[in-house]
């Protein structure tokens, strides 16, 4: 029996175990097309040969940019590291002058990428870099494509010395360097081992609710982030069929096709998802509408295990069959659970979800981590809303005096690349500093109250978390993006993106007579005066030196392109700050 000790071993695991004929599913020129286990390991063993002809020796580095998960990428990842070299997955998202970096940082020798926009970044940049060759997995003109490798790799005669590299490899070996998408300065390095993210998943698998090697996963969060990445190795172990979505915004239809019993998310999904549910709401009228809205404040008081009693449950079986069906049915209609990490998910959405029969398991992790810390699961009562669950086994939490999160295990990487200075910033003997502040309770669950660094104390000495103000606010569909500020000043205020869709339609139904572009919504008097309920009713819940003063509209979308945000949706505030200094100035000194 395949003893799991390295991140090549789940796929062999899985042919000796659990072979499935649909291991990997991608969608090409409209067909699924489906890769069984056996095929999966026999393309990876000839990319392992192909890349010994090429010279790649141990510890050499391979960069690997997709712009959407896909059965390719898999391929390369146990091509890559079972002959003792590393993957660098690199984010599509980033810019060519990020490219360039981690490229020349990671010393990458070979790059695999996904498509022609990511190859005329690369392009930009190669000369550059130490790349000797770049290949992609689509057909493009003037590039060299991956599956020359499998022509390379055809002859086994030297599939002796690919088992003796695989042999070679140590659980403690370094297996891939995941490049932060920091929120300032240069992506930082995490070299993480096999052991590392092998721990990682055996620990975490228990938390995870698959039904069997028949549980349909469709998979779109970018597998460069070693979220995704964990999850695709846990289904691996399980032997369930990956699907792979042609891209996030293909989701609901490649839902619909293949209807996923299980997927992971990340909160601002659930909340364009939720947004966009309440939209369609809009058009209904009478009794539709009375008994949408009736169903949606169920769902708002929603508690696990039945808490809410008898009455209410028979109430929710009947929101259930008449609204949130169609929700589920939305996707797939065989969906029950979702995990979400990445960033904190709002109480109210989860409770929606949960109540919709879509249950929500909010955990909690970092790159450095590898990454997961916790996570819920419903059955055996551990989860409960507002928490990210409890430790998952071999993994220990502490808060520090100061309220920082700590985490000590064999998921805690081997450091920052190049970059022992950052590294002993961030440790403390065994101990990983997470920068996150939290607390667990006393059942032991554990509750993220904000970022170490982001709480700020205004000029009055008073102490502010901003996170948690903008949870409150982003729960508002006239609220995109909020970033709460006041470091050093008399009183917090809020830089706020609003919801530019939700609000046009909402122009159009009162009939109001405002602009429908971006800057006539940021300056109106009446979208201003509107949002100024929504933050009313959040300052409610707020003591006086928190409560946000003042606000001002931001004119455009903060995205990852125009550098408001990192590529895993998180907000760059110094960047934000810098970009609307005018709005800042105008707040506090205008």
């Amino acid at each position: 029996m395949t003893e799991i000790k390295r991140l090549f071993d789940f796929a062999y695991y899985q042919l000796e175990k659990l072979p499935n004929e649909a291991a990997l599913v991608t969608k090409y020129n409209g067909e699924w097309v489906k890769t069984s286990t056996q095929e999966y390991l026999d393309k990876a063993n000839s990319i392992s040969r192909a890349l010994l002809k090429l010279g790649v020796k141990k510890n050499d580095k391979i960069a690997v940019i997709s712009s959407t998960n896909r059965t390719e990428w898999n391929i390369m990842d146990i091509g890559v590291l079972q002959i003792g070299a590393q993957n660098i997955p690199i984010y599509p998202t980033i810019c060519a002058e990020d490219y360039e970096y981690v490229l020349n940082h990671s010393e990458s020798i070979y790059c695999f990428v996904s498509d022609e926009e990511v190859l005329e970044k690369v392009n930009k940049v190669k000369a550059n870099t130490k790349l000797r060759e770049v290949y992609s997995f689509d057909q493009i003109k003037d590039c060299k494509h991956y599956s020359e490798l499998f022509e390379l790799g055809k002859d086994i005669s030297n599939q002796n010395d690919v088992e003796a590299r695989k042999k070679d490899v140590k659980p403690s070996d370094l297996a891939t360097i995941i490049y932060t998408s920091g929120t300032t300065g240069k992506p930082k390095g995490v070299m993480l081992s096999h052991w590392n993210i092998t721990s990682n998943v055996l620990d975490s698998f228990p938390r995870v609710p698959l039904k069997g090697s028949n549980t349909r996963v469709l998979s779109f969060l970018p597998i460069c982030h070693i979220f995704e990445r964990v999850l695709i190795y846990v289904y691996q172990y399980a032997g369930t069929s990956i699907y792979f979505a042609e891209g996030i915004d293909k989701i609901g239809d490649n839902a619909k096709e293949i209807k996923p019993n299980l997927m992971s998310v990340v909160p601002r999904l659930l909340e364009k998802v939720y947004d966009k549910i309440m939209a369609k709401a809009e058009d209904l009228s009478g009794i539709k509408k009375m008994l949408f809205h009736w169903a949606v404040s169920l769902g708002e008081k929603w508690e696990p295990y039945k808490q809410n009693g008898a009455w209410y449950e028979f109430k929710l079986s009947i929101a259930r069959k008449l609204i949130f069906s169609k929700w589920q049915a939305a996707l797939g209609g065989e969906l029950y659970t979702m995990v979400s990490g990445s960033a904190p998910l709002q109480p109210r959405l989860t409770r929606i979800f949960c109540a919709s029969g879509m249950h929500v398991m909010e955990g909690y992790g970092l790159t450095e981590t590898s990454p997961v810390v916790s996570v819920g699961l419903y059955k055996n009562k551990m989860f409960k809303v507002g928490t990210v669950g409890k430790p998952i086994d071999n993994v220990e939490v502490k808060i520090a005096e100061d309220g920082e999160i700590l985490i000590k295990g064999p998921n805690v990487m081997l450091g920052y690349y190049k970059d022992a200075e950052k590294t002993a910033e961030v440790m403390t003997g065994d101990y990983f500093h997470t920068g996150d502040k939290g607390e667990i309770d006393k059942d032991g669950f554990l509750k993220i109250t904000g970022r170490k660094k982001e709480m700020f104390k205004t000029s009055g000495g008073k102490y502010v978390i901003p996170t948690l103000l903008e949870n409150e606010l982003k729960q508002s569909r006239f609220i995109e993006q909020v970033m709460v500020i006041g470091e050093g000043e008399k009183m917090p205020a809020a830089l706020i993106q609003p919801n530019f869709d939700f609000i046009k339609e909402w122009i159009q139904r009162k009939k109001l007579s405002v602009g429908s572009s971006f800057d006539d919504i940021a300056n109106s008097q009446i979208i201003q005066s509107r949002i100024q309920k929504e933050v009313d009713k959040c300052n409610a819940k707020f003591g006086k030196w928190e409560q946000i003063k003042q606000f001002e509209l931001t004119p455009e979308i903060w995205s990852i392109d125009a550098g408001h945000l990192t590529p895993t949706m998180k907000m760059k505030r110094d960047v934000i700050k810098e970009k609307y200094h005018q709005l800042v100035e105008k707040i506090y000194r205008g």
